[in-house]
């Protein structure tokens, strides 16, 4: 296997990204409250967060388009970023919450009428958070065996590891581990390792300029031909048509984010 000959600064950051991804979001007037409000996403708790909503509503929005309704809109959009990832801190999957994020902003494009907008900020809230609480739900319901299998998985992505190692890790024979995760989460112990590794991939390609076979060799897959009939499988699309359409959607957001000159809640 030839070299990879991703960055390693750029592996750094991803690391980092995943941990504190948090931190990195660009400053607005009512931080404090802001912070508390992601922060109790993260944690599940609504009745917080539902009350730091109302208190950053009773501030004046910033101008985002010179049509109202158009403003309204692209501010619930940004806000809909922020929750995203938000309970991807409170450990929801990535992949996981952007769809449910993209059906978001689609529900807002839908609405016209600002009223409807408004109140659609806080069903928007309460379903994340109840997507934060399903995942985790399900998560603590594996025996302890199995949950130190997924949380070693997530944190050894980037590494070349074999269910072998995975049953010394929790202290199983190997045989018996895969029959026990098959039957508490339903797929085999390869496919969810190569489900999770997809999934963690999406951050390089939309963020990165790395090729996709330079991907493929980072997360371990024998080839990029094998790496790209998983994604396809896994995502619906290939992983170049993904960098596409999200990478597109990236720009945007970013080109959002800089036009913001003043400090508002968005």
């Amino acid at each position: 296997m030839r070299p990879i000959s991703i960055d390693p600064g750029i592996i750094r950051h991803f690391l980092k990204h995943r941990i504190d991804e948090q931190r990195e979001y660009f400053l607005h007037p009512p931080y404090i409250i802001e912070t508390r409000l992601l922060k109790a996403v993260s944690a599940g708790n609504f009745e917080t967060a539902y009350d730091l909503l109302e208190k950053i509503n009773q501030l004046e929005r910033a101008m985002l388009s010179e049509e109202p309704v158009r403003s309204l809109k692209n501010s619930l959009i940004c806000s809909c970023t922020l929750l995203t990832r938000a309970v991807i801190e409170g450990g929801v999957p990535p992949e996981v919450a952007f769809n449910f994020s993209d059906a978001n902003i689609l529900e807002i494009e839908k609405i016209d009428n600002r009223k409807e907008l408004l109140a659609f900020e806080y069903t928007m809230l309460q379903g994340f958070v109840r997507k934060l609480k399903d995942v985790l739900s399900q998560l603590h319901s594996y025996s302890h065996p199995v949950q130190m299998t997924v949380e070693y998985i997530h944190e050894k992505v980037l590494q070349d590891f074999s269910i072998h190692d995975l049953a010394e890790h929790v202290y199983l024979n190997p045989n018996y581990l895969s029959h026990l995760f098959k039957k508490e989460v339903g797929c085999s112990l390869t496919e969810f390792i190569n489900r999770e590794r997809v999934e963690e991939s999406l951050y390089f390609l939309v963020h990165t300029n790395s090729s996709v076979s330079e991907i493929a060799l980072l997360f371990h897959f024998c080839n990029q031909s094998y790496y790209s009939s998983l994604f396809r499988k896994y995502c619906g699309v290939t992983p170049t048509e993904y960098r596409e359409h999200r990478g597109g959607k990236a720009k945007i957001s970013r080109t959002h984010q800089q036009s913001i000159e003043k400090e508002v809640w968005i």
